[in-house]
Formats: structure tokens, sequence, C-alpha cells
């Protein structure tokens, strides 16, 4: 007989661990952490602009600068020689009317050759251009996060993707992920 009353206590006593195991394991899975389907994770872009500095060498004409600005010289060395050559011409009046129209004539192509080679001289150098260029570049800064806990779909934001579960906190607030 004393050995039958061991032998229920035991039985007991194993009985009463494993219930206590039980509840200690139900608890535990009540209390430990729960995990949230994620139906998706869609990236969250941002656009970055990085200015810079881009120049070239370019060529350019300038104009000489002009010291005889009215032509002055041109026009009395045309009007010399075209009263020159207007003397040539004709007799008595007629000489002094193609001298003073020589003068006339050679002063006005005196100063328009003087003032045509003002224009077409020229010289060139090499200068810098610069302008802003901006480069454009798109980094990830977060993922918008669709999870769906107890039948209801929730969206949170996270700093990194996901995967397919996320651990929840008994408020609902994602905790973190979990692959």
């Amino acid at each position: 007989m004393n050995r039958f009353i061991t032998g229920v206590l035991v039985a007991g006593m194993a009985v009463a661990a494993v219930t206590g195991l039980s509840a200690c394991n139900r608890n535990a899975s009540a209390e430990g952490p729960q995990y949230a389907k994620v139906l998706s994770a869609t990236p969250i872009r941002q656009t970055v602009n990085h200015p810079r500095q881009q120049c070239h060498e370019e060529t350019v004409t300038h104009h000489k600068p002009v010291k005889d600005t009215h032509q002055i010289a041109g026009t009395a060395i045309g009007a010399v020689l075209g009263g020159v050559l207007g003397h040539q011409v004709g007799g008595g009046n007629g000489k002094k009317l193609a001298t003073v129209a020589g003068a006339v004539a050679g002063g006005y192509a005196g100063k328009k050759i003087q003032e045509n080679r003002q224009e077409n001289s020229t010289y060139t150098t090499q200068e810098q251009r610069c302008q802003t260029v901006n480069d454009k570049s798109t980094r990830i800064v977060g993922y918008t996060v669709k999870y769906q806990l107890n039948g209801t779909v929730h969206t949170t934001r996270m700093d990194h993707d996901p995967g397919d579960r996320v651990e929840i906190k008994q408020s609902s607030t994602v905790v973190s992920s979990a692959n």
C-alpha cells in the first residue's frame, strides 16, 4: 500500500507540474511578442539637389579702342586728296567746282574708309564662363508600411523595410520587423 500511495503522489505531482508549466506557457505567449502580417512596404523617396559650378573657356572678340571716334583724320586726308584730284579736272570756274566737289567726295570717302577699318580692328581673348548646374539624386528616407492585425489594416512609417512581418506592442504600435 505504501507503494501505491507513493505512486499516486508522484503521479499527482507530475500532473501538477505539467499543468503549472502549461499555464505559464499560456501566459508567456499572451505576454510575449505579437506579430502582424505586412501587406506592403512602399519606399518613401526624397530628391536631393547637388549644385555645382561648371566652367569652360570661351573665345571672346573685342573691338580695339578707337582714338578718333569722329574719323577726323580720314575725312581730312580724303578731302585733301579729293580736292587735288578734282583740281586736275576742267578749267576756269569748272576747275573750282571740281576741286570743291572732289574735296567733299574725298572727305566722305576718307571718313567711311577710316570708319570701316576701325570696326574691323578687333582682338580675341580667352575668358572663363561659369554656370551653376544642379545634379539631382533620389534616396529612400523611409517606408510606408501597411500591415494586418486582427483583421484590421493599419499603416505606419518605418525607417527600414520590415520584411514579411512586424512586431507589435500591446497598444498596436509597431516595434520592429522580424523576417
